[in-house]
């Protein structure tokens, strides 16, 4: 094939994005490139002509070693040349394999099959390959991470914030470890369905008509004919695989993709200037602005939430084309190539985010800062409970006029209720010493002690995860 340079081509995932991901796009292109797709395409066709052996020649030993090394004898660009004159992509394939099969085996090349029962089944591996071998692991790498994040700042304090304004206090590792619950929940799910990738043996309008014609049992030989590819049949095919299998799997992919923006913007707003908890890493030679080199921009999270909102809205595609008419049209035939796109755009998502994550520093002195901005207004909440534990009603509106004045004075909140509802203050103190075994001035002058379970849920997750994480591993040979 011609060589040229990479910046001519037109996706910028096969210039930009693929400078910076070589080693993650160079492993997908063993799955989801257009020569990986002639391969898979090949592997099926020789699982069918080994399904024949089987069956019709009594697993001739001598025509099953001829199928060594068929499938690296397969150039795609013999194949497209083909195409060229067949202008039929499968027909081509089945041509090319002809001419390097043994003489016996050259009926048996395609005999049953339709085009769809090799080209989703090849699909159905390539998608379930793609996953168990590159964006699984990526994922496993960037839970660990948030694992490692979660454990390590289990106890940091840090201001909780709903609606982007302070509420109660929580730790920074319990905010990790919202993502090590939701991503690792999502990595599960697309372990599972991964495994669930369906082929056919089903003929042209799945019925097995070709195949009723060869044996008995064609269900058996579907059967046969998937084992060797490591896949089981579709429940019900027309001339296609149901595209639910796949459609499930790229819905969790997405889900995943989500959480993952989610985490960029919650990243990318802690290092606000004016918040400054946590920063991604900066080189000593990293410019951060053309024109203000002060500048330190948070741009990796950034490039994230960029890839999931080029990315993300695809999946529409995907749903469209659950659609098929009479059977099976040929209305998928451009939109589903662009499933390669898709996997290599997560991909480059997951790899930036485990980038972020690893070279992430956390601004301690500024968490604590933060936290005690308002002095102890993030403490109304269980002042307020404190009061009704005590019997005393409307501990609420109490609380909420107190930080009113706070507000308006300057005060702490104690300071004012000590002054303007001390037969209220004394309550709160007697609940406080009996709740918590701590004086009123100890709990106001140190909110972080007001953190409820955040510390254990975190070491809870993370043990949880980390099983999961070294469970998979296993499954997946990394182990």
């Amino acid at each position: 094939m011609e060589s040229r340079s990479i910046f001519k081509n037109l996706s910028p995932l096969d210039h930009r994005y693929y400078q910076s991901n070589k080693e993650i796009f160079e492993k997908l292109a063993l799955y989801i490139s257009e020569e990986a797709g002639v391969a898979y395409c090949a592997r099926a066709e020789i699982a069918l002509l080994k399904t024949h052996i089987e069956l019709q020649e009594g697993n001739d030993r001598a025509l099953l070693a001829a199928l060594d090394g068929l499938e690296e004898q397969i150039d795609p660009e013999e194949v497209y040349l083909e195409e060229e004159k067949t202008q039929h992509n499968i027909r081509a394939l089945v041509n090319v394999m002809n001419r390097k099969v043994p003489d016996r085996l050259k009926p048996y090349v395609h005999m049953g099959a339709t085009s769809v029962d090799i080209l989703d089944t090849a699909n159905s591996m390539k998608m379930r390959d793609a996953t168990r071998e590159v964006l699984l692991p990526l994922l496993i790498d960037l839970e660990e991470h948030l694992i490692r994040l979660a454990e390590d700042n289990a106890a940091v304090p840090q201001v909780g914030r709903t609606h982007g304004q302070h509420a109660v206090p929580v730790t920074l590792g319990y905010a990790f470890a919202e993502y090590v619950s939701r991503l690792g929940q999502s990595i599960k799910e697309i372990d599972k369905l991964s495994l669930d990738q369906r082929g056919k043996l089903a003929g042209a309008v799945g019925g097995y008509n070709a195949t009723s014609m060869m044996t008995g049992d064609p269900f058996k030989m579907e059967e046969i004919y998937l084992a060797h590819l490591g896949l089981k049949p579709s429940e019900y095919s027309t001339q296609m695989v149901e595209p639910e299998y796949l459609l499930r799997l790229f819905l969790e992919i997405n889900t995943a993709f989500g959480i993952i923006a989610n985490l960029a913007d919650d990243l990318r707003h802690l290092q606000r200037s004016e918040i400054d908890e946590v920063r991604e890493y900066f080189s000593s030679t990293q410019v951060g602005s053309s024109t203000m080199p002060q500048k330190r921009n948070p741009w990796n999270c950034e490039h994230v939430k960029s890839l999931w909102k080029a990315f993300a809205p695809r999946i529409m595609s995907f749903y469209m084309d659950q659609i098929s008419e009479h059977q099976r049209d040929l209305s998928n035939s451009a939109s589903a190539r662009f499933q390669a796109d898709y996997m290599a755009g997560f991909a480059a998502a997951v790899a930036r985010m485990n980038k972020i994550l690893k070279g992430m520093t956390v601004n301690e002195e500024q968490l604590m800062k933060n936290l005690r901005e308002q002095g102890d207004m993030v403490l109304a909440e269980p002042t307020y409970i404190l009061i009704a534990m005590g019997g005393v009603n409307e501990g609420h509106e109490i609380v909420r006029r107190a930080t009113m004045k706070c507000r308006e004075t300057g005060k702490k909140l104690y300071e004012v209720l000590r002054e303007d509802e001390p037969e209220v203050w004394e309550v709160i103190k007697t609940q406080m010493k009996k709740i918590t075994g701590m004086d009123g001035d100890e709990f106001y002058a140190k909110p972080e002690l007001y953190r409820g379970k955040t510390v254990e849920k975190t070491l809870g997750l993370v043990e949880r995860y980390r099983t999961v994480c070294e469970e998979m591993k296993k499954t997946l040979g990394r182990g």
